[in-house]
C-alpha cells in the first residue's frame, strides 16, 4: 500500500499577529500553533505519521507566507526513505513568500536507507522583499549500525526560480562519488543552509553573514569539511560533509542562530522541539 499525502499551510499576516491554516490530505498534519517569540513569528511542527516513505509513497506541501508574516516550520525526526520495491519516493515542497514575509523551514534530516529510490524536491518563490533561511540535510545509510548506503539512489533538487538551482543524484553504486576525495569522500551526512532574498542584498549586509558563519565554522571540529559562500547576490550558502549527523547539524543550527540575529536582529531561540 502506498500514501499519498498533501498539505496546504498558509501564513497571514492578522492584526500584527502570523496566524497558520492549514488543510491536509492524507496522513500529514500541521501541529498546533506556537508563539515562543510573541505574536509575530508562529512555529509549527510538521508531522507524518507514518514515519517515512517507500516507493511509490508522495509527499506534497504547498506554502504561502503572506505579507508581513513570519513562519517557522521544523519536524520531530528525519524523513524516512525506506528500500524501495515499487518506485520513486518523492518529499515536494513548494513556498510562495511575499512581500515583506519571511520563512524558516527547518525540517530534521532526510534519512536514505539502502536501496531506496527517492526525490526529495524544494522550490522557494520569493517577492522582492522577501526572505527565507532553509537547509538541507541528508544522512546516507546507517553506518552505525552496519547498514551502509550501498545502493540505490537518492536525488535532491533546490530552486530558487531565476535566481538558483541544485539538482543531484546520489547513487549508492558510484563509489568516485561517495568515497573519492573529489566526491563525498568517505562522509555520509552533507547539509546545506540557505539564506536567500527575494533582491540583491547590500555589500556590507552579505558580508556580516559570512563572517558570522565564517567564525562558527572556525570553532568546530568540521573546520576543514565547511565552507561560506555568497555564490549569488540573493543567496548565502553554508556546506558542510560529516561522518554522521550530530555534528553537523550543530554546526548548522549555530549559523542559523548568527544569520537571525545578524540579518533579522532576531535571537536565535532553538524551537523547544529540538531540545527533546
Amino acid at each position: 500500500m502506498t500514501w499519498h499525502a498533501a498539505l496546504s499551510l498558509d501564513y497571514l499576516n492578522e492584526n500584527h499577529r502570523t496566524v497558520a491554516r492549514y488543510q491536509h490530505n492524507g496522513p500529514l498534519r500541521i501541529l498546533k500553533s506556537l508563539y515562543p517569540e510573541g505574536d509575530t513569528i508562529c512555529h509549527n511542527v510538521l508531522v507524518h505519521p507514518p514515519g517515512g516513505l517507500v516507493g511509490g509513497d508522495t509527499l506534497d506541501m504547498q506554502v504561502t507566507v503572506g505579507a508581513g508574516a513570519h513562519g517557522l516550520v521544523t519536524t520531530p525526526g528525519a524523513t524516512r526513505f525506506y528500500k524501495s520495491e515499487a518506485g520513486l519516493a518523492t518529499q515536494h515542497v513548494h513556498a510562495r513568500i511575499a512581500d515583506g514575509a519571511r520563512l524558516e523551514w527547518l525540517p530534521l534530516e532526510a534519512l536514505a536507507y539502502n536501496q531506496c529510490d527517492a526525490l526529495n524536491r524544494a522550490v522557494f518563490e520569493l517577492a522582492p522583499q522577501a526572505e527565507l533561511i532553509t537547509w538541507d540535510i541528508t544522512a546516507l545509510g546507517l553506518p552505525a549500525t552496519g547498514q551502509p548506503f550501498v545502493q540505490g539512489r537518492f536525488r535532491q533538487h533546490l530552486e530558487i526560480p531565476g535566481v538558483w538551482l541544485e539538482r543531484g543524484t546520489l547513487d549508492g553504486e558510484d563509489t568516485r562519488l561517495m568515497n573519492s576525495p573529489l566526491g563525498l569522500a568517505g562522509q555520509r551526512c552533507m547539509a546545506t543552509l540557505v539564506f536567500a532574498s527575494g533582491s540583491p542584498m547590500a555589500t556590507e549586509r552579505a558580508q556580516l553573514a559570512l563572517e558570522a558563519a565564517r567564525a562558527a565554522i572556525e570553532e568546530s571540529p568540521l573546520r576543514l569539511q565547511a565552507g561560506a559562500t555568497q555564490p549569488h547576490p540573493q543567496v548565502i550558502v553554508l556546506r558542510v560533509l560529516a561522518p554522521v549527523t550530530e555534528p553537523a547539524v550543530q554546526l548548522l543550527k549555530k549559523v542559523w542562530a548568527a544569520w537571525r540575529q545578524t540579518m533579522w536582529e532576531l535571537p536565535g531561540n532553538v524551537p523547544r522541539l529540538w531540545n527533546l
